[in-house]
């Protein structure tokens, strides 16, 4: 028997607790949550289903272009207002909504795990991202947007000062695979850089979106400073994309490329996390115990739906049967599971699609001759759209599986002599958002990492090192993506950075009495004085 999930009123969860297996919204929540979105009163409406069991779980009204542009307008409208409060009312504002995030995730991990399908554990690191990320730029951002002063071009007559505006009405496209975390840690810097913000979630993971924007106001945010609007990307991120000053995607490389295109067109600047195809490499010198457990980590956490997660495992061949020794019981041994509590390791796929994509990886491998040393099962007893945690050993080059990101539970093993093929092995992809790096060496470790082209390598951990540490920049090279977010990169690029010049005194046109010819003749002496004294 199921029971229905009053969002509002629930006590704090503090980790420890089971609640009831439930996987049903109150229809009622539903429509609160829906009314923090931008939609016509007679809106056409879509059903979400949940991953845990394939049944419905809400309705959502979609946002029509029209509405898009009432949104953008209405942001348009309220974001003067935002941008002249001073960043501390801003910041106060932040650690509200910190403190509500805490207060209810109880209602926000049921949300996260029903329209999502991962384990709650999972589901849990998101909170974490969102108060962390919440707390530093309520700490920081006024560090990191204060006018700075510069070097003229005379000292001390050539006065320079750098100004930071908020670039005016920001676009933000969330994916589905982190709905609480990718929905809202990147809208919180571009309100804290005095922005107004129209974000467009995935419609499988709105509920979770809504009700942030719900505690947001709650927190003190005024009205229309976030407006949030439903809908399928290529119809509304489409819209909203054609109307903002700056523009965030989170997604696919392929999508993520008509996005660049978009913006160019429209010379806005953007930023773009898009795919990978993320390797962790096992050095000779590893600890094998610690290695192992720390890559059922990074494999598998969220399903492998997880942009930052390990599709590759490259293993010094003088430790893998060791390392494999180890690790593949690891994998058997977790535990699959619907349920809204912590008894299970892993979730489900989010959909039919991710199910197809896992599916046709492992079967193509198979068929070209690799070996599925663990997990290769469809477990539609456990939901529609679980698939066992699967480890492929013997994959080559004409494989799907070694080119295309799989995004789902799903890793493969390849043994390399060297360290230097590890790094070629690492490097041989399109890609480059993470890599992971495993030593007892930590000089070694970070050799190696400055060698592997992606934008966050971890040594002796999977990803959660370089994700979590909110103050330094996360993103991608290559077909990973452009921008970084975290850190002062993650809130200075809502910004248009100005200068200004004051000139004091001397003027910097040709002196009187002095000819032309003098003065560059002086010109050149005081660049060659200035090179010689060492001056920037």
């Amino acid at each position: 028997m199921t029971t229905t999930t009053g969002i509002p009123g629930a006590a704090p969860d503090l980790g420890g607790e089971e609640r009831p297996d439930s996987h049903r919204i109150d229809p009622q929540r539903v429509r609160r949550l829906t009314a923090h979105a931008v939609t016509s009163p007679r809106a056409d409406t879509m059903t979400t289903v949940t991953p845990m069991t394939g049944r419905p779980l809400a309705q959502i009204p979609l946002s029509t272009p029209a509405d898009v542009q009432l949104a953008v307008a209405g942001a348009r409208a309220a974001q003067p207002d935002w941008a002249a409060l001073p960043v501390t009312a801003r910041a106060d504002l932040m650690l509200r909504f910190h403190d509500l995030v805490l207060a209810h995730q109880v209602e926000l991990l049921d949300l996260i795990q029903l329209e999502s399908g991962k384990a709650r554990l999972h589901a849990f690191e998101e909170i974490v991202d969102t108060c962390q990320v919440a707390r530093y730029y309520a700490h920081t951002a006024r560090r990191h947007l204060r006018p700075r002063r510069h070097v003229g071009l005379l000292p001390g007559l050539t006065q320079v000062s750098e100004l930071r505006h908020p670039k005016g009405v920001v676009g933000i496209v969330a994916p589905w695979n982190y709905p609480l975390s990718m929905g809202i840690t990147d809208v919180l810097p571009a309100l804290m850089a005095g922005n107004a913000v129209v974000v467009r979630p995935d419609t499988q993971t709105s509920l979770t979106l809504l009700y942030c924007a719900e505690l947001l106001a709650r927190a003190g945010l005024p009205q229309r400073v976030l407006q949030v609007v439903l809908g399928p990307g290529g119809v509304v991120g489409t819209v909203l994309f054609d109307q903002v000053d700056y523009v965030g995607f989170t997604g696919s490389t392929q999508t993520g490329r008509r996005v660049a295109v978009q913006a160019a067109e429209r010379l806005v600047s953007c930023s773009l996390e898009l795919g990978g195809k993320n390797p962790l490499y096992v050095a000779a010198d590893a600890d094998l115990d610690r290695a192992a457990e720390g890559a059922v980590r990074a494999c598998f956490a969220s399903a492998g739906q997880l942009c930052v997660s390990i599709e590759r495992l490259i293993l010094h061949e003088s430790i893998a049967a060791d390392f494999l020794a180890r690790f593949l019981p690891r994998v058997q041994a977790l535990r699959l599971g619907a349920d809204l509590t912590y008894d299970a390791d892993l979730g489900s796929l989010v959909s039919a699609d991710q199910l197809a994509t896992v599916h046709r990886h492992v079967e193509d491998a198979r068929a070209k001759g690799a070996t599925v040393l663990v997990g290769g099962r469809h477990r539609p007893d456990l939901g529609p759209w679980f698939y066992e945690p699967t480890v492929l050993d013997g994959v080559t080059s004409e494989m799907a599986v070694c080119r295309e990101e799989t995004f789902g539970p799903l890793v493969s093993i390849y043994r390399v002599r060297s360290d230097d093929e590890a790094v070629r092995v690492a490097n041989d992809t399109a890609y480059g958002l993470n890599a992971s790096i495993w030593t007892r060496d930590l000089a070694r470790g970070r050799a190696l990492a400055a060698r592997i082209a992606a934008g966050t390598v971890n040594v002796n951990e999977g990803y959660a090192a370089a994700y979590a540490s909110t103050a330094a920049p996360m993103g991608g090279m290559k077909d990973s993506g452009l921008g970084r977010r975290h850190g002062a990169e993650g809130i200075r690029k809502y910004t248009e950075s100005q200068t200004v010049a004051v000139q004091r005194g001397l003027g910097l046109g040709v002196p009187e009495p002095l000819t032309a010819a003098r003065f560059t003749a002086v010109m050149t002496g005081f660049l060659r004085g200035m090179k010689g004294l060492g001056r920037p």
